[in-house]
Protein backbone atom coordinates (compact mmCIF):
# COMPACT_ATOMS: atom_id res chain seq x y z
CA UNK A 1 0.00 0.00 0.00
CA UNK A 2 0.90 3.40 -1.07
CA UNK A 3 -0.15 6.69 -0.28
CA UNK A 4 0.37 9.66 -2.49
CA UNK A 5 -0.80 12.92 -3.81
CA UNK A 6 -1.57 14.37 -7.49
CA UNK A 7 -2.52 17.53 -8.72
CA UNK A 8 -3.44 18.38 -12.62
CA UNK A 9 -2.80 21.77 -14.11
CA UNK A 10 -4.76 22.39 -17.49
CA UNK A 11 -2.58 25.06 -19.02
CA UNK A 12 -3.33 26.99 -22.25
CA UNK A 13 -7.04 28.01 -21.64
CA UNK A 14 -8.61 31.35 -21.15
CA UNK A 15 -9.40 32.43 -17.36
CA UNK A 16 -7.72 31.02 -14.52
CA UNK A 17 -10.69 28.29 -13.32
CA UNK A 18 -10.18 25.15 -13.77
CA UNK A 19 -13.64 23.94 -12.00
CA UNK A 20 -15.00 22.30 -14.40
CA UNK A 21 -12.01 20.11 -15.10
CA UNK A 22 -11.83 18.85 -11.66
CA UNK A 23 -16.02 18.23 -11.78
CA UNK A 24 -14.35 15.52 -14.43
CA UNK A 25 -11.57 14.20 -12.44
CA UNK A 26 -14.16 13.86 -9.49
CA UNK A 27 -16.53 11.43 -11.19
CA UNK A 28 -13.66 9.79 -12.73
CA UNK A 29 -12.39 8.96 -9.09
CA UNK A 30 -15.87 7.98 -7.76
CA UNK A 31 -16.23 6.33 -11.03
CA UNK A 32 -12.98 3.84 -10.23
CA UNK A 33 -12.31 1.63 -6.92
CA UNK A 34 -8.87 0.63 -7.36
CA UNK A 35 -7.59 3.86 -5.54
CA UNK A 36 -8.83 5.46 -2.39
CA UNK A 37 -8.86 9.15 -2.58
CA UNK A 38 -9.55 12.50 -0.60
CA UNK A 39 -9.71 15.66 -2.81
CA UNK A 40 -8.59 18.81 -0.88
CA UNK A 41 -8.35 22.27 -2.21
CA UNK A 42 -4.27 22.01 -3.34
CA UNK A 43 -4.93 18.13 -5.18
CA UNK A 44 -6.02 14.88 -4.35
CA UNK A 45 -4.91 12.81 -1.97
CA UNK A 46 -4.26 9.03 -3.12
CA UNK A 47 -3.93 5.40 -1.53
CA UNK A 48 -3.54 2.08 -3.17
CA UNK A 49 -1.43 -0.31 -4.86
CA UNK A 50 1.45 1.54 -6.95
CA UNK A 51 0.68 0.42 -9.97
CA UNK A 52 -2.79 1.25 -9.91
CA UNK A 53 -1.73 4.62 -8.32
CA UNK A 54 0.59 5.27 -11.62
CA UNK A 55 -2.21 3.92 -14.05
CA UNK A 56 -5.05 5.89 -12.28
CA UNK A 57 -2.77 9.02 -12.57
CA UNK A 58 -2.25 8.89 -16.11
CA UNK A 59 -6.05 8.44 -16.92
CA UNK A 60 -6.54 11.74 -14.56
CA UNK A 61 -3.41 13.32 -16.73
CA UNK A 62 -5.23 12.40 -19.98
CA UNK A 63 -8.85 13.98 -18.73
CA UNK A 64 -7.41 17.74 -19.72
CA UNK A 65 -6.75 16.80 -23.12
CA UNK A 66 -10.05 14.98 -23.68
CA UNK A 67 -11.60 18.57 -23.36
CA UNK A 68 -9.26 20.43 -25.64
CA UNK A 69 -6.74 21.41 -23.13
CA UNK A 70 -3.43 22.01 -25.08
CA UNK A 71 -1.32 21.30 -22.28
CA UNK A 72 -1.29 19.50 -18.70
CA UNK A 73 1.18 19.66 -15.72
CA UNK A 74 0.73 16.56 -13.05
CA UNK A 75 2.61 16.87 -10.41
CA UNK A 76 2.33 13.20 -8.69
CA UNK A 77 4.30 12.37 -4.98
CA UNK A 78 4.22 8.58 -3.79
CA UNK A 79 4.79 7.43 -0.61
CA UNK A 80 5.75 3.78 0.44
CA UNK A 81 6.90 2.09 3.33
CA UNK A 82 8.03 -1.45 3.04
CA UNK A 83 8.06 -1.99 6.83
CA UNK A 84 4.16 -1.72 6.99
CA UNK A 85 1.03 -0.30 5.39
CA UNK A 86 -0.07 3.06 6.00
CA UNK A 87 -3.69 4.87 5.01
CA UNK A 88 -4.18 8.55 4.59
CA UNK A 89 -5.83 7.83 8.16
CA UNK A 90 -3.05 6.86 9.52
CA UNK A 91 -1.18 9.57 8.92
CA UNK A 92 -3.26 11.92 10.10
CA UNK A 93 -3.79 10.26 13.73
CA UNK A 94 -0.49 9.87 13.77
CA UNK A 95 0.15 14.05 14.01
CA UNK A 96 -3.26 14.15 16.05
CA UNK A 97 -2.14 11.61 18.73
CA UNK A 98 0.84 13.43 19.24
CA UNK A 99 -0.81 16.63 19.40
CA UNK A 100 -2.60 15.49 22.30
Amino acid sequence: MATAEITVLPIGREGASVGDILVRIRRHLEGQDRVGFEMNPMGTALEGEVGDILALTGELHAIPFEDGIPRVYTVLKIDQRSDRDQTLADKLSSVEDRLD
